[in-house]
């Protein structure tokens, strides 16, 4: 679950990460009155869950309340596109209203699970401000990263040596690393699966302050933190995506033209991959898990459907806790009942395979069963075309 900047600004504030003063505006006269508080120069900034915003003419300076007024009028309610957002953008509800700040420098400051070793990983760069991916491109050498062990969380000596090694000044460093050691706790009390500050300045003044927020709480920790599902925003999040969740399915929109219908998701991703390799795009990933009913699956063929990019459809299932014959009722359902005119192409293996393909023949629809998945990637492939 992604959450916007403020809302992650209010979270590092009570960890005790040091924020710019400010606070969030629905209207125009609500930022004149947040900027007339702050009493100067103050930075208007597009709240939507998504990054590149400066770019996109969704980050404006302005140079009073009025000027505040003026340049929330400018970005409330606009459709702002970032490399992040699509070509098709998120409109803008609110803003962030906050002070500048005399900046000295900026650092890039972050906390995700390094898979690799199962563990938090620190990351930090003495180049805030740019895309950390462009930085690991182009750059690699400048990422510093701590392992932090779960049992000890980020030890002292680790936000000590992380601040030596982004050469902080000795006047900034006692803030400096304390703010590092505060987002480390942050990312843990929040089960969050990204943390990051970027950029992390040090101002003029020796001041260590968090420039921007950005924090994605991980779905499965949701029960533990009542307090935090508050915070999420439906209006930023992808419609089929959040109807897919309610019904109890894993699904992500994507650009393609072939939707899939996966149980688990490596099989999931491997599908995408052999769809690719096959010469097709897909339009989705969907894992229906391991123990879907006939209503789950007419519920996927909706959520597949109501994507007008979708030319064909594979479904892809290794009968399990699912078994085949099970899933086979199921497409036969919903296909008569949402009355599908897409190709289906099915790829079945496991538990009462042999039932369900049974099934699928003698249904009287035209159904496509692939022996293996090279061949049903062709197949639909072949039948988006």
């Amino acid at each position: 679950m992604k959450i916007h900047e403020y809302q992650a600004k209010e979270i590092l504030r009570e960890a005790g990460v040091p924020t710019p003063r400010g606070d969030v505006a629905y209207t125009a006269d609500e930022a004149r009155e947040v900027a007339e508080k702050l009493g100067g120069r103050v930075v208007v900034k597009a709240q939507i869950h998504a990054g590149g915003r400066g770019k996109g003419g969704g980050v404006k300076l302005a140079d009073d309340a009025a000027d505040a007024h003026a340049k929330a009028s400018e970005i409330l309610g606009m459709t702002l596109v970032t490399h992040q957002t699509g070509p098709e953008g998120r409109l803008v509800k609110r803003v962030l209203v906050e002070e500048t700040l005399p900046i000295a420098r900026e650092i890039y400051l972050g906390v995700t699970l390094d898979r690799a070793s199962g563990k938090p990983v620190f990351m930090a760069s003495s180049e805030g401000g740019m895309d950390i991916e462009e930085v690991a491109e182009k750059t690699p050498e400048l990422i510093l990263k701590e392992t932090i062990d779960p049992a000890l969380g980020l030890t002292g000596y680790q936000a000590r040596r992380l601040a030596f090694k982004l050469n902080i000044k000795a006047e900034a460093l006692k803030g400096a690393v304390a703010a590092i050691s505060a987002l480390a706790k942050a990312y843990e009390a929040t089960d969050a699966n990204l943390i990051e500050i970027n950029p992390f300045v040090i101002t003029e003044d020796d001041r260590a302050v968090a420039l921007d927020a950005k924090l994605d709480i991980d779905d499965n920790a949701l029960f533990r933190h009542s307090d935090l599902v508050k915070l999420r925003d439906l209006d930023e999040e992808e419609p089929l995506e959040t109807e897919a969740t309610d019904h109890g399915l894993n699904y992500i929109k994507l650009d393609g033209t072939i939707g899939c219908m996966v149980n688990g998701a490596g099989l999931a991703m491997a599908t995408m991959d052999i769809i690719q390799y096959a010469g097709g795009s897909p339009a989705n990933f969907l894992d229906v898990g391991g123990g879907a009913n006939a209503d789950q699956i007419k519920n996927a063929f909706r959520i597949i459907l109501a994507d007008k990019n979708v030319k064909a459809i594979l479904i892809n299932i290794f009968g399990g806790i699912l078994r085949v014959d099970v899933l086979a009722e199921g497409v036969i359902a919903a296909a008569k009942e949402l009355d599908i005119q897409v190709p289906i192409v099915l790829r079945l293996e496991g538990t009462k395979v042999d039932e369900g393909r049974k099934l699928l023949e003698e249904s009287g629809m035209d159904f496509t069963v692939a022996a293996d998945m090279k061949e049903a990637a062709e197949k639909v492939v072949a039948a988006a075309k």
